[in-house]
């Protein structure tokens, strides 16, 4: 059984009852076809010329449904690609574009802080982040050392940024060191 974070509690379900053997079987399938449905959805948008990644494959237990989740530049004509799927897996396709904060939400991870994505356990609003906050914190300005998985800037630059903006940015010595974490 799953253990949850309390920023993760509010987006948990109720459990309704035990899995039945049939329940595990449906999952075990959902999960496979989850599988599938992304490989073969990466291989016709490559074959019909559509500059998309597909991040992510949700298909219903019952599987007459199936999200997927893609990333691209611009607008896709993806109507040819929604028949071939829905032929392919007899089921309803649903296309959603999705941006690189929401991929990496959808996806999960680690933080460069060593926690879960904030983006996809409790953060739901992205608010702009610019390279102004990182220069108002005293930061390094190298992007591999504040850019997130997405591949942005991270969202938490924008924490404390209102106080850094109301007390002015403190010189590096008057900041007092980071104590070790705790284990």
């Amino acid at each position: 059984m799953p253990v949850f974070k309390p920023c993760q509690k509010a987006g948990a379900k109720r459990i309704l009852r035990r899995a039945s053997d049939e329940d595990v079987q449906a999952h075990d399938r959902q999960i496979q076809q989850q599988t599938q449905g992304k490989l073969y959805c990466q291989e016709k948008a490559r074959e019909l010329g559509l500059v998309m990644k597909v991040a992510r494959v949700d298909f219903s237990l019952n599987s007459k449904e199936a999200t997927f989740y893609f990333t691209a530049e611009g607008r896709i004509d993806f109507r040819q690609l929604v028949r071939e799927l829905g032929r392919r897996f007899s089921a309803k396709v649903k296309m959603v574009q999705v941006g690189a904060r929401d991929e990496a939400a959808l996806l999960g991870g680690i933080g460069v802080c060593g926690k879960t994505l904030c983006c996809s356990t409790w953060l739901k609003e992205f608010k702009p982040i610019s390279i102004s906050m990182a220069k108002r914190q005293n930061l390094s300005l190298n992007p591999s050392k504040i850019s997130g998985q997405c591949g942005r800037l991270l969202c938490c630059l924008a924490y404390e940024d209102e106080d850094y903006k109301r007390e002015g940015s403190p010189h590096p010595s008057a900041i007092p060191p980071r104590l070790p974490a705790e284990t």
